[in-house]
């Protein structure tokens, strides 16, 4: 099959636009990071998901459990092998890293669950979060075109307007997957939004201390 020149011209175009490093702020390594943050770090690798319903700051209590499908095959850190179609479970929780903001949703994804019913306990941070909105009718780019350009050398994660007047928060050194934040409005995220993640089996296991 033929392609035209023009046509990549603007895929490509609307992938770069739609990139997680476009629009978001990374913060690299620093002197000041704490070694364990960079260790973790190294153990994770990337991956994308979809969250499977919407998720309302306003409706939501901490202990709500949400989902989001994952997109791609994903081969954790020490063998185990997560597949497209398999599903991560979380939680919503109180924001452990203290963020202002009116409105807030602090996520905390814990387990991936496997098509067999085996369930592993995972460490996931967001790295970047798209809506559906983010994507053109069009079919240019379609969510499972979009690239995870998360490296090990990033530690932290704030993207501005991720939806509407929320900002994403994110650390690796967190206990928490990640925190809408709205200064203005109530914090809504739409069913069907793609979550970039950097992701790693859970080195600790113990679920005393969930955040709730």
């Amino acid at each position: 099959m033929k392609i035209s020149t023009g046509a990549l011209s603007v895929a490509t175009l609307s992938l770069a636009l739609l990139s997680p490093a476009f629009g978001q702020s990374t913060a690299p390594a620093t002197p000041n990071d704490q070694p364990e943050t960079a260790q973790q770090a190294q153990q994770m690798v990337p991956a994308r998901a979809t969250l499977s319903r919407a998720l309302d700051a306003g409706v939501a209590q901490p202990g709500s459990e949400f989902r989001a499908t994952l997109n791609d095959n994903v081969h954790l850190n020490g063998g185990a092998v997560l597949h497209r179609g398999d599903t991560l479970v979380g939680k919503v929780v109180t924001d452990d890293m203290n963020t202002p903001g009116k409105s807030r949703l602090a996520l905390r994804i814990t387990d991936a669950v496997l098509k067999n019913g085996q369930t592993i306990p995972v460490k996931a941070t967001i790295v970047g979060l798209y809506p559906p909105d983010d994507f053109p009718s069009n079919g240019v780019v379609q969510p499972e075109q979009l690239p995870n350009t998360w490296t090990h050398g990033i530690l932290r994660v704030d993207q501005p307007g991720v939806v509407h007047g929320v900002d994403l928060h994110s650390s690796v050194s967190s206990a928490n997957s990640g925190v809408f934040v709205s200064a203005k409005n109530n914090v809504k995220i739409p069913g069907g939004s793609e979550l970039a993640l950097a992701i790693a089996p859970a080195q600790n296991t113990n679920t005393s201390n969930t955040g709730l």
